[in-house]
């Protein structure tokens, strides 16, 4: 059974935004995108001022630790596209890690393809989340 999700709507208006563009203009990844939004779609939304502040949003920094190596965590932000930067752990959104991120709540295993089979995920601890920091626009 699939943990339920939650998103803000100001996130999923943005995301839905990303996922136009990306169809329009060329993401080679069709299913991820289909993936994203199969995501956004069972996701409750919820207003910015009201999400749980134990709740993956965007811009929101996490510590992840992967199940096959629980002494290594890993400080993560997810972000948009355009913000994406390996080399300093900013994880988009359209990369099926942050697909299977986005609305989980601090403590959740994820689960998560991969061409081997599936990973599991951690997530340890929610460092930032804009919303409960007082930032509902970013």
């Amino acid at each position: 059974m699939e943990r339920q999700i939650y998103i803000t709507e100001l996130d999923k208006n943005r995301i839905l935004e990303q996922i136009g563009y990306q169809k329009e203009f060329g993401s080679g990844n069709r299913g991820g995108l289909e993936e994203l939004e199969k995501e956004l779609g069972r996701a409750i939304v919820v207003d910015s001022h009201k999400i749980p502040p134990d709740v993956i949003t965007m811009n929101s920094v996490i510590q992840i630790r992967f199940d096959d190596d629980l002494d290594d965590l890993e400080e993560i932000t997810l972000v948009y596209p355009n913000e994406a930067a390996a080399m300093e752990n900013k994880i988009s959104i359209m990369a099926p890690v942050g697909t299977a991120l986005l609305g989980h709540r601090e403590g959740n295993e994820v689960e998560w393809e991969v061409p081997d089979g599936k990973v599991k995920i951690i997530v340890e601890k929610i460092l930032y989340q804009p919303e409960a920091a007082g930032n509902f626009d970013r």
